[in-house]
């Protein structure tokens, strides 16, 4: 019998059953030497003593899985405590702090009073600026903090007069809200009365493996179904839905760690930054509420490279919501800032998958109500170069007026006695045979005429272009010429009424621009629009009397405050216009030809050269 001494201790969780063939006790020999204990493959082979196979040593897999279960989850689990927290601390949430309503009257101290807000998310502490309207404060200011552990966003208003006033605070848990969405919430607050208006968007800079995706994505056919003609809801504000995915780059200059911004309207998130790459990858789809179908998708690039000390823009491009096609991959070139020419790089473009789902009812209706207004511009500013191209906008714009008025002039005088025959007849004839209800048909001629004829018309344009003005231009002289007699008062009120002419100017050349891309078709949807309630009122006044239509649109304009005491002032007709396009929105629309990038062929073929030997 062999000793005691030459048995192995085995641990339990290395315990092994099995028998020889003897029938003796399961058992491992060892040998007395220390270095036995390196349990040499080859010492094996030629021991027969240590007969038993490597395999028996080998703990099962039942035994493994029972006994080391508690230390696998273990692991796994603190690999996912590892993940998020990583997540957490790659998360940014940006908030745009908006308005606020319902608030309490600060106290009537006889000084002027300001409201501003704090706020504090884990050990970062913001403060907003004053707000002098106490009753309808308005910030539209945004801030940007890394998501803290505990999620909480803690927020205070305060009234800021002879005295500081506590006006009432809330907290806002975040933890609720999903990522790579902006929402909007209006919170009421704990401590005081009336409510904050907030936009929230938290989005991920790093592309980290854990997703926090909540259900699975619809499939097309649910939501074309969603968003059908009889599907209406009770949610008139939101019309529909913007998918898009933004698969990648190319072209780019240099290796940017690049990212996107993707913008609608005063949504907006931001993809991971990818790689040092001239071909940037991300994969990252997003979803979009859309509340007007008028509306654009506006996508820029920026380089976060630590050599840059702001983000360069390495390219951007503005898409209408009307001109997506779904589940279409498409190319498109990226632009530089003015929105007019191709950006910087090898025919730098993006490449995006969208689709849209939308309800053509509410859009209608949503497309008479006010515009949603960006919450976040950029003020205009002022130089001379502003001043000098204003003057000649203003200039030639009443120079064209004053053509006009001559022409009419000359028309009504009978200087061409033909033309103005010919005016007279047309004139008597149209106002013997017009009627009411074949106004709306005359309107619609214009409409025909390039509905028909639209893919053989030229475009044209009521502005006129000026070439810009040149940082190098001296025009040291011309003002001295012009502002001999004008006094300093006068000089500092010339940007406000520069500003306020011109874009009254503007307004009125947008106004014409946009009714002519209406008749033009150059936003289709709005141009058929236009023509069914032509046709629907031209219907209406044959049926109705006129006057009967009149009296019932005066008691629709009289009582829309009493039905509706908080609605906003506006007018229907201009609120539809807005929604079309005019010639510098369109220009940014224009989307450049996305070719194959060029191949620089810098090495040339070398003739090659021949050395003659002389024979010494």
């Amino acid at each position: 019998m062999e000793s005691e001494n030459n048995k192995i201790d085995v641990p339990s969780r290395y315990s092994v059953d099995s028998t020889d063939s003897s029938g003796g006790s399961p058992v491992i020999q060892r040998n007395k030497n220390r270095l036995s204990n390196l349990w040499r493959s080859r010492s094996l082979r030629h021991s027969k003593k240590n007969s038993v196979s490597i395999l028996e040593a080998i703990p099962s897999v039942e035994n493994l899985d029972t006994q080391s279960n508690g230390t696998v989850s273990t692991d796994v689990s603190y690999a996912v405590e590892k993940l998020k927290k990583k997540d957490i601390k790659d998360t940014i949430v940006t908030i745009v702090l908006v308005e606020a309503k319902g608030l309490p009257s600060p106290p009537d101290d006889g000084t002027t009073h300001g409201l501003f807000c704090k706020m504090r998310l884990g050990s970062r502490t913001f403060k907003s600026k004053m707000a002098t309207n106490i009753k309808l404060p308005e910030w539209k200011e945004k801030f940007e903090i890394r998501l803290s552990k505990d999620h909480l966003l803690r927020m205070s208003l305060w009234d800021k007069g002879r005295q500081k006033n506590f006006m009432g605070s809330c907290v806002l848990d975040l933890s609720g809200l999903s990522k790579d969405r902006t929402h909007e919430i209006w919170q009421q607050l704990d401590d005081g009365y009336g409510s904050v208006h907030l936009s929230i968007t938290m989005c991920n800079i790093h592309n980290n493996v854990i997703t926090s995706y909540s259900s699975v994505e619809e499939s097309d056919h649910v939501k074309e179904k969603k968003y059908t003609l009889r599907n209406l809801g009770s949610d008139w504000n939101i019309i529909g839905q913007l998918h898009v995915k933004v698969t990648c780059a190319k072209g780019l200059p240099g290796k940017p760690n690049a990212y996107c911004t993707l913008e609608v309207d005063n949504q907006r998130v931001q993809t991971h930054s990818a790689r040092t790459s001239g071909d940037p990858s991300w994969e990252k789809s997003y979803v979009f509420d859309i509340y007007d179908i008028s509306s654009t998708l506006d996508l820029k690039v920026y380089d976060s490279s630590l050599n840059q000390i702001r983000n360069e823009s390495l390219g951007r491009v503005s898409i209408p919501l009307l001109r997506i096609s779904n589940r279409t991959l498409q190319w498109y070139a990226l632009k530089d800032r003015t929105k007019r020419h191709s950006a910087k790089g090898n025919c730098p473009r993006v490449l995006l998958d969208m689709s849209i789902f939308w309800n053509p009812v509410k859009a209608t209706v949503r497309l008479f109500q006010p515009k949603e207004v960006k919450y976040l511009k950029k003020p205009p500013k002022f130089d001379l170069g502003l001043v000098h191209s204003n003057m000649e906008f203003i200039r030639d714009t009443f120079q064209v007026l004053y053509d006009t008025n001559e022409n009419f002039k000359r028309l009504f005088e009978w200087d061409n006695q033909e033309l103005s025959f010919v005016a007279l007849l047309g004139w008597l004839f149209f106002w013997y045979n017009i009627t009411l209800w074949g106004m709306p048909l005359v309107c619609l001629l214009p409409f025909l005429y390039h509905w028909a004829y639209r893919r053989n018309q030229t475009e044209k344009s009521f502005r006129h272009v000026y070439k810009p003005v040149d940082d190098k231009t001296d025009i040291s002289d011309v003002e001295k010429d012009d502002n001999k007699a004008i006094t300093l008062g006068k000089i500092q009120g010339l940007p406000e009424m520069t500003l306020k002419i011109t874009s009254g100017v503007e307004y009125m050349v947008s106004l014409a621009e946009r009714m002519y891309n209406l008749v033009t078709f150059k936003v289709p949807f709005l141009s058929y629009l236009a023509m069914l309630f032509l046709l629907i009122s031209s219907m209406a006044l044959y049926c109705i009397p006129f006057n009967y239509m009149m009296m019932a649109f005066g008691i629709y304009k009289f009582t829309r405050k009493y039905l509706d005491p908080g609605r906003k002032l506006n007018n229907d007709l201009l609120d539809f216009i807005s929604r079309i396009p005019d010639n510098d929105i369109l220009r940014d629309w224009k989307e450049l030809s996305v070719p194959e990038p060029m191949q620089n062929q810098n090495s040339k073929t070398k003739m090659p050269v021949f050395r003659s030997f002389s024979a010494s």
